[in-house]
């Protein structure tokens, strides 16, 4: 696989956190494609493609023959990414930051081993079956997507940091860092942009019960892997569609 594009332009659709929850990306993928606009759209995935749902590995095939057949699709880390390629050593994390022991312990990862046949905890195991496709994507995965309207990162920006000094880590990936921030921090999802940045932060990892638009930030993880329906959503219109038949799509006016 080639590297994935890291700056964009043009109308997205980007698609919150997957969590190995198969049926939901299907349906919101299905959705994408009937419309008219489908191959001038470019597909961002937010992060967490793993972990707590059932089907990591179905989720990993076809995100990966996503990006094979659509020009135009891309994506950023979430922190399962970032744990599950850190402890399989497919990214290049110093021992002291233990990603393995923290990945097995912390990161609801059972059912990721079990949709490789894997036995929990056997890393060995795993990295023996988990496709090479899978593993060059985990290993190529950017920290951000850049827009000219928007930033795609998968918890957020550090409002005490200028934003070109985030956005220089961000680029660089610094995989030094025990929990890089933009990766794992909680805290950066509540919190407002720095004062210097330009573009809209776009951004997954916590759950929130519906798709929230404020000045400078769009949240859109709203399933957390546990409940609820898998959002997308289309920039710069705004609109949202939902993984549910049940549920119709809207716009935020």
């Amino acid at each position: 696989m080639n590297g994935l594009t890291q700056r964009i332009d043009g109308p997205v659709s980007v698609i919150g956190d997957v969590h190995g929850q198969i049926e939901m990306l299907v349906d919101i993928i299905e959705q994408l494609r009937r419309r008219p606009d489908f191959e001038q759209r470019w597909i961002v995935f937010i992060g967490d493609f793993v972990d707590r749902g059932a089907d990591s590995s179905g989720v990993m095939d076809l995100v990966v023959d996503l990006m094979n057949s659509h020009r135009r699709c891309t994506a950023i880390a979430g922190n399962h990414e970032l744990a599950m390629a850190a402890a399989l050593g497919w990214v290049p994390t110093p021992e002291f930051c233990k990603w393995d022991k923290r990945w097995i312990d912390h990161y609801d990862s059972e059912p990721t081993f079990e949709s490789y046949g894997a036995s929990h905890g056997d890393l060995a195991g795993l990295n023996a079956v988990v496709p090479e496709a899978h593993k060059s994507l985990f290993a190529q995965l950017p920290w951000c997507v850049e827009h000219p309207q928007f930033l795609f990162v998968h918890a957020g920006l550090d409002p005490n940091i200028p934003f070109e000094t985030q956005l220089r880590i961000l680029r660089q990936r610094d995989f030094s860092l025990t929990r890089p921030p933009w990766l794992c921090s909680k805290s950066l999802v509540s919190s407002d942009p720095p004062r210097d940045c330009r573009t809209t932060v776009v951004s997954g990892h916590e759950f929130v019960p519906e798709v929230r638009f404020a000045p400078r930030r769009i949240l859109l993880d709203t399933t957390g892997g546990r409940q609820g329906n898998m959002s997308c959503v289309l920039l710069p219109e705004k609109q949202i569609l939902v993984s549910s038949s049940r549920t119709a799509s809207h716009t935020k006016m």
